[in-house]
């Protein structure tokens, strides 16, 4: 039985997909496990999409990262103010999926089971007032990549790090030291190859299985297989990777 209208724990939400396939399968298994969720609307691209977020207002809208006349992140650039959470829908090999985990954006790989969308609404549930969306769109309009800023979820909640504040990162197991600059430091529930995959083509690279460093921050590249960086810090360079990584440092 639906939860009345009424109720503050209803979560009103959109899906918008050009996929009749997901659509229907979103519709199915919301109705059928989700009792609290009311399904204000579909879209089955971006123009009907925009149409019925700004008539309906939606407190969740399932997003298709691929649609065919807009990707997910032009529908959100036009809209005035995004109130709402997002779960993106995309496939693993889409390109965007690297900007929805840098932004810490919640998604759903197609196909999806029951499993991955009960733990996606659980997710939305936990962190319901935090709104990553205006960042991330801040972010992909930057012009300049050192300007953005990472978003990281830890115990203590969310840390939002401008690239250009980052000197390395330090692994250590399954957690991670992020360096920063006067000095501060940093210590989240990531791993080292996590950041890595996500900050590889903003200026960083694995010198090390131990560390990420920021090609900003390195102030001298030495013979000895080391470098040393903007806080003093002397960071060893693995032989195998020293011929690629100057190679890298002079692009």
């Amino acid at each position: 039985m639906k939860n009345h209208p009424e109720s503050p724990a209803q979560i009103q939400c959109l899906i918008i997909d050009d996929d009749p396939f997901i659509r229907d399968l979103l519709i199915d298994k919301l109705n059928q496990y989700f009792p609290e969720i009311k399904i204000l609307g579909t879209a089955k691209n971006g123009h009907e999409g925009l149409e019925q977020i700004e008539r309906l207002h939606p407190d969740l809208v399932f997003l298709d990262v691929e649609m065919t006349d807009m990707t997910g992140f032009e529908l959100l650039s036009k809209l005035e103010k995004v109130n709402f959470k997002v779960i993106f829908i995309t496939s693993y090999q889409h390109y965007a999926i690297k900007a929805i985990r840098f932004n810490a954006l919640d998604y759903l790989l197609k196909p999806f089971d029951l499993e991955e969308l009960k733990n996606a609404i659980k997710r939305f549930k936990t962190y319901r007032n935090q709104n990553n969306v205006p960042m991330a769109l801040k972010n992909l309009r930057s012009k300049n990549t050192s300007d953005q800023t990472l978003i990281l979820n830890t115990q203590k909640g969310e840390l939002h790090l401008v690239l250009k504040d980052i000197i390395l990162v330090e692994g250590d197991r399954n957690y991670s030291y992020v360096h920063l600059t006067k000095n501060k430091k940093e210590l989240v529930s990531k791993t080292l190859s996590h950041l890595e995959e996500l900050l590889e083509d903003k200026g960083f690279f694995r010198c090390h299985k131990s560390f990420l460093v920021n090609k900003s921050h390195i102030t001298s590249n030495r013979k000895n297989f080391s470098v040393v960086l903007s806080n003093g810090q002397n960071i060893p360079v693995s032989r195998r990777k020293k011929e690629t990584f100057n190679n890298w440092l002079l692009a």
